[in-house]
């Protein structure tokens, strides 16, 4: 699925972060993008993408964006580095904030993490999620990023 259908629902979604969604022209590179185009790139609390960008990387962007201590959010440019488990809760919660998009939804978004070549220790998305996650769980809850039952809290790292 690619962001273009799903420009207003993101948009929101980001919103509620104070993430703006930036669109940038069909075939532009796209600044702050770490894969390169159509990939979705960071700059500050500006989440670049085109319409062509898949909804995946905006989520992923998103999540990093998310789960940045409030310093590193600041100086935020393309690379939001951080730890092996970082980059684990940021893909836990790629997962979960899909489940608020229509047409989405968290299936579909482990199919298309598949697609592009996410790795995980069992082989999939989905099995990791399902059984491998809970060190990415418990880090997302403890930074309060997630209600004890998994839902998003919508606010953003702050320490």
């Amino acid at each position: 699925m690619r962001a273009g259908d799903l420009w207003s629902p993101l948009a929101a979604l980001l919103g509620k972060y104070g993430l703006a969604m930036v669109e940038v022209a069909a075939e532009a590179p796209i600044p702050g993008s770490y894969w390169g185009a159509p990939e979705a790139g960071l700059r500050r609390d500006g989440l670049y993408a085109r319409r062509d960008t898949p909804v995946h990387s905006v989520l992923h962007e998103a999540a990093h964006f998310i789960c940045l201590d409030p310093a590193r959010r600041r100086a935020l440019d393309t690379d939001a580095g951080g730890s092996d488990l970082e980059e684990c809760a940021v893909c836990y919660l790629q997962i979960l904030l899909a489940g608020a998009l229509p047409g989405m939804g968290q299936s579909r978004m482990l199919e298309d993490m598949d697609a592009w070549g996410y790795s995980f220790r069992l082989g999939s998305a989905r099995a990791w999620f399902e059984t491998d996650s809970a060190e990415a769980r418990a880090w997302l809850l403890a930074a309060g990023l997630i209600e004890a039952d998994g839902r998003p809290t919508y606010r953003r790292r702050e320490s």
